[in-house]
């Protein structure tokens, strides 16, 4: 019996590779169709997903010239409506950063040739 259940165990291990490679694979495809490249990222697929379209509708309504400052506000009002505050975002062709982020709040991408930094901080109420 121990032999039927290590073979289990294998193929079940086996299909979930398999489950998993094909999530992958839809995900680069969709990306792909977006001109996205994710750079870093610990944010979950779906507020990532949210913030492609969000960014992706943006460029799209104004096509002639990056505003980079309103990519940005769309983008950090989207998510501080979405997901409470305190969200912050960077857009621009070259840029520097280092910050510190909430954890599961971070997300570095590349749509077209603009690099969007997304991240989010936790909010400590003042001491009075």
């Amino acid at each position: 019996m121990e032999g039927a259940e290590e073979e289990l165990e294998r193929r079940s291990k086996f299909l979930n590779s398999l489950i998993q490679k094909k999530k992958s694979t839809e995900h680069q495809e969709h990306h792909e169709r977006l001109n996205i490249r994710v750079r870093a990222s610990d944010m979950p697929v779906a507020l990532q997903n949210r913030a492609f379209r969000c960014a992706r509708d943006n460029l799209d309504s104004t096509p002639a010239k990056l505003d980079s400052k309103s990519l940005a506000l769309a983008l950090k009002k989207e998510f501080d409506s979405s997901y409470g505050p305190a969200w912050h975002c960077i857009v621009g062709t070259s840029f520097g950063s280092y910050v510190t982020h909430s954890l599961g709040g971070f997300l570095y991408f590349s749509i077209d040739k603009v690099y969007v930094l997304l991240f989010k901080t936790a909010v400590e109420p003042m001491d009075h």
